[in-house]
């Protein structure tokens, strides 16, 4: 069976028109991007390699890569997202970006070890098997390749501040946006990544500051954060 949530692609579908827009339910997306934008490339000097982004959705994250030299393809399986973010590309005229509607473990089976840089933000907790998504996104990086995770924690606090702050106090995102039971521990993801054959580097986390209404990383991880890990470069010896 495929590792896609129908009901969870149908929630961004409707919310396609709005990607864009810095002001609408994506404003937290905007807003954190430039942070998560330079976490990334701070460790995967991004410039001049091929860059990966698995549920890309409107392309924030893919078009910040490209800008930043990557040559960067967006993978999701929102169509509407998805022809948003191409849409937004060709009115830029950023070049070295592409998109795809396909699975991350069908591409996986099609361009194994093709990517210098994976990344996979806020997507792992919109899936039925999250752990199949960490697998696949470590046979499409290459030997020596840098993946990026980011999802939120599962605890008491990241549903008073994720689901009932977010969506019904503050109203950043949309009610229904998450699902409280699919939120992931470090631990959980920690062990996913290590049966993969990844190595675990770093993580960071991110948190909201209501009264200024800004965010900033931050050692707290205890809701969103974000994992970064590389893949052990081919070994020469005989």
């Amino acid at each position: 069976m495929s590792n896609v949530d129908a009901a969870e692609v149908a929630k961004f579908e409707a919310l396609a028109s709005k990607w864009w827009d810095p002001e609408s339910e994506f404003r937290p997306l905007h807003q954190i991007n430039p942070l998560r934008a330079n976490w990334i490339d701070a460790r995967a000097q991004v410039a001049g390699k091929k860059l990966l982004d698995v549920g890309c959705g409107g392309g924030i994250l893919t078009e910040s890569m490209a800008h930043r030299g990557a040559t960067a393809k967006g993978v999701d399986m929102g169509e509407k997202p998805l022809k948003v973010a191409q849409l937004h590309a060709l009115e830029t005229g950023l070049q070295h970006v592409s998109y795809e509607k396909i699975t991350i473990e069908d591409l996986a089976e099609r361009e194994p070890e093709s990517f210098d840089v994976v990344c996979c933000m806020e997507m792992l907790e919109h899936v039925p098997d999250p752990s199949a998504v960490v697998a696949a996104c470590a046979r499409l990086a290459k030997p020596g390749g840098h993946l990026f995770f980011s999802t939120l924690n599962r605890n008491p606090m990241s549903y008073i501040q994720a689901v009932i702050g977010a969506e019904y106090v503050l109203k950043l995102l949309p009610k229904g946006t998450h699902d409280y039971r699919k939120f992931i521990r470090p631990s959980e993801l920690q062990s996913w990544i290590r049966q993969s054959g990844l190595v675990r580097q770093d993580s960071i986390g991110l948190t909201y500051n209501p009264l200024n209404q800004r965010y900033r990383l931050t050692d707290n991880q205890t809701v969103n954060y974000m994992l970064y890990a590389t893949k052990p470069a081919l070994s020469h010896d005989l």
